[in-house]
């Protein structure tokens, strides 16, 4: 089946592949999406590759039409994002709903964990100076970290790491597109994430050393 055809139904594959992004609750990969296609019909014959073309004339469509969003690659897989030509009316309501998810301290601990990781809990609590249990224990809950394995020293304590979650949450596609210290001035200047990666770099520059310029995976 072409990716421009239709089925006797009157859908689209374009307007499944959609509607599979609109309703994902996280970023959906083009391998979740074949699976999906697939399992419903099974003569279909589409590779993973071919979902990057379907995106790309479904966001031609979109700003043919003047839409306010498109679809975007985060982390892992797609999602939907608003265009950047709203994000002047939009950037209050980001700030908001990023303060009441997310506090200073837990702002901190991800900052530590984002350019230190992986790291385990105790070596979080050398740096800040207080217990981070509950902090940690929150940030798993709202899934913006991970575990990422464990120390081989006494103990053997776990190792955290971000999450997809907290690429999407701020806006970055990897770890690798974390801000460096000769990206900084430009990132403020231009990025509509401004106001989220400055916290993290603020509480960076607290941690006493500068970060290395590849972010550690």
């Amino acid at each position: 089946m072409e990716t421009d055809s239709t089925y006797e139904s009157g859908i689209t594959l374009p307007a499944i592949v959609e509607a599979m992004i609109f309703a994902s609750p996280e970023p959906i990969t083009a391998e979740e999406i074949v699976k999906a296609l697939l399992r419903e019909d099974e003569t279909l014959e589409i590779a993973p590759t071919e979902i990057a073309g379907i995106i790309l004339k479904l966001n031609a469509s979109y700003a043919e039409t003047g839409r306010s969003f498109h679809i975007v690659h985060r982390g892992r897989g797609y999602t939907f994002a608003t265009d950047a030509r709203f994000h002047t009316w939009l950037q209050f309501i980001q700030h908001e709903n990023a303060t009441r998810k997310i506090s200073q301290s837990a702002v901190e601990t991800l900052a530590i964990i984002a350019y230190k990781q992986p790291i385990t809990k105790p070596e979080i609590e050398h740096i800040r100076g207080v217990d981070s249990s509950y902090i940690v224990r929150t940030l798993m809950e709202k899934k913006l970290i991970a575990v990422a394995g464990r120390r081989d020293s006494p103990g053997k304590p776990l190792l955290y790491k971000t999450s997809d979650t907290f690429l999407l949450h701020f806006g970055l596609t990897s770890v690798d597109e974390l801000p460096k210290p000769r990206e900084i001035d430009e990132i403020l200047k231009d990025d509509d994430m401004a106001e989220h990666r400055q916290l993290l770099l603020e509480l960076r520059a607290q941690l006493g050393d500068e970060p290395k310029d590849t972010p550690p995976e």
